[in-house]
């Protein structure tokens, strides 16, 4: 159970820090379109055409970055913010479940207990009578208690090992959309070169990821 709480906190801070990382990409994409919309109103690009000529550039591949990162974190949303958040849902349901097995074992031992003492009592006619009355309470709590363990000692393990082949494809989908932003940053007239994207047209590296990259959209 110690594992699944750590998968708990963890699985929580992702989604979190995840939210923190699209909402830092687009404001620093819409800043940079307000710096080139503030570029182009500046009335050096009246006076100088070089200059006009850049700024202009400079705009149409910032707004091209902000419109790319908008639909990077619409995937990003979809296929790794939503499935964390839905994954995140089952934690309370498991907390409880642990919660009231522990309940029910505490009955069960407090009950254990009670049958216990009057077995190492001397067997006369009123102590067997209690005897019976308490081994009576004591059996359906049992069953309770053991019907409870069971499912969840079946059930946690499973499910703890479901992780890593329910957030893969959403692994994947993180990647694939970050790799697309590559050949986009290397066509930017203000970023490298047409020599420095790989063959495929996008950086070295790259290629490889994106060929195993799975989208859960698709």
């Amino acid at each position: 159970y110690g594992k699944l709480q750590q998968l708990e906190d963890q699985t929580k801070k992702l989604q979190k820090d995840m939210k923190k990382s699209t909402d830092a990409d687009l404001a620093m994409s819409k800043s940079a379109v307000k710096i080139s919309s503030d570029l182009l109103s500046n009335p050096l690009c009246e006076q100088e055409p070089g200059f006009l000529e850049m700024v202009m550039a400079f705009d149409t591949a910032m707004k091209r970055m902000d419109s790319f990162n908008q639909e990077k974190v619409n995937q990003i949303q979809k296929t790794v913010i939503e499935p964390l958040k839905k994954f995140s849902s089952v934690f309370p349901s498991l907390n409880m479940a642990v919660k009231r097995r522990e309940q029910t074992l505490q009955d069960y031992k407090r009950l254990q207990s009670k049958v216990e003492k009057y077995e190492e009592k001397e067997r006369t006619g009123p102590v067997l009578a209690k005897l019976h009355q308490a081994r009576e309470e004591l059996r359906p709590v049992k069953e309770d208690f053991e019907a409870k363990n069971k499912q969840l000692l079946e059930e946690m393990p499973k499910f703890y090992s479901s992780r890593i082949d329910y957030f893969k494809p959403s692994f994947e989908s993180l990647v694939r959309a970050q790799v697309r932003c590559c050949p986009l940053s290397a066509r930017c007239p203000f970023g490298g070169t047409e020599g420095q994207k790989g063959a495929s047209g996008v950086p070295p590296g790259c290629g490889l990821l994106l060929e195993q990259g799975t989208s859960r959209a698709e």
